[in-house]
């Protein structure tokens, strides 16, 4: 697994989204407040550690195309589980 990025949630806020919706909002907001603060690289690599949809994916997909999400690492359970195995080198 890829070393913790830096984080930009202070930790108070931290705990109370880990109560309210888990890690999985943890790292999704980790990635946003990584973005704000103009760190590209820590906001795509907490995205990498979430959980996304099948349609958010598939979104993504048609935007910046199946080799971007490679690229970028992200977790393709979700959809690959909705659309099957091989969903990113399908039309």
């Amino acid at each position: 697994m890829n070393p913790t990025p830096i984080s930009y949630l202070p930790s108070g806020e931290r705990e109370a989204l880990l109560r309210e919706g888990g890690m999985n909002l943890v790292y999704l907001a980790e990635s946003q407040e990584a973005g704000r603060a103009g760190d590209e690289d820590s906001a795509w690599a907490w995205l990498c550690f979430a959980e996304l949809t099948a349609q958010s994916l598939l979104g993504l997909k048609r935007r910046a195309g199946a080799q971007f999400i490679r690229e970028k690492g992200l977790n393709t359970a979700s959809a690959d589980t909705a659309f099957g195995e091989g969903w990113l080198d399908r039309a």
